[in-house]
């Protein structure tokens, strides 16, 4: 079965009582963030105080998505709010396998991401070391995006390189992600989904996730 993790990036933070009732209830497996530095990527999100602030309240684990620069200075500060994934983009880690080290020895699980225009390639030296592989399928930035069609071959040929490769990352996809696009990802060799306002947004987001789980 595909695993959810619903992006708080497109949560009503007014209202964040009623989004952590209603993700408590539901049958997702991460709480996704999406950490901007208005540097790596054009916009800024929320910092490590969102997670801070949540961390005792949410049942669910942190999945940590770093789009910013030198993410590996970073690693213990996640580790003690509690996050179990911690993915860097390869663009921003010119030592990528220490940076994976590092995560590791931090007692994380490690994810490298990488962008629409990026060539799975960079991953062959680090797919045996990773824990997870993130595929954008919209470029970083900006949630709301419409996906990308042509990522879905991204993730075959990424499926493959893990076969191939004897390795045991999961597939995980962040972009324009709702039920219609989960049927394709799901059936290109996903592992997980990132959603956004398809959960956030929907009537009922915990049957909203249930849905997606089912694809």
């Amino acid at each position: 079965m595909l695993q959810i993790a619903p992006s708080l990036l497109s949560a009503n933070f007014a209202h964040m009582d009623k989004e952590i009732e209603w993700l408590n209830r539901s049958e997702a497996d991460y709480l996704h963030f999406d950490v901007m530095d208005g540097s790596f990527v054009p916009n800024i999100s929320f910092g490590f105080p969102v997670m801070a602030s949540i961390k005792n309240e949410v049942q669910l684990p942190f999945d940590v998505h770093l789009m910013v620069v030198h993410p590996e200075q970073w690693c213990d500060t996640l580790s003690k709010l509690g996050a179990r994934i911690m993915t860097v983009h390869q663009e921003c880690c010119p030592n990528l396998h220490r940076t994976v080290q590092q995560i590791h020895e931090a007692g994380m699980l490690a994810g490298v991401a990488v962008n629409p225009g990026t060539s799975l390639s960079v991953l062959e030296e680090v797919i045996c070391d990773i824990d997870l592989a993130l595929v954008m399928t919209v470029n970083p930035g900006f949630g709301a995006q419409k996906f990308i069609p042509s990522m879905a071959d991204k993730v075959r040929r990424l499926r493959q390189m893990i076969t191939d490769r004897g390795a045991h990352a999961l597939i995980e996809c962040d972009g324009g992600v709702n039920l219609e696009t989960g049927r394709i990802l799901k059936e290109a060799g996903v592992d997980i989904l990132v959603t956004g306002n398809t959960v956030f947004k929907a009537p009922d987001p915990v049957q909203m996730v249930r849905d997606l789980k089912s694809l």
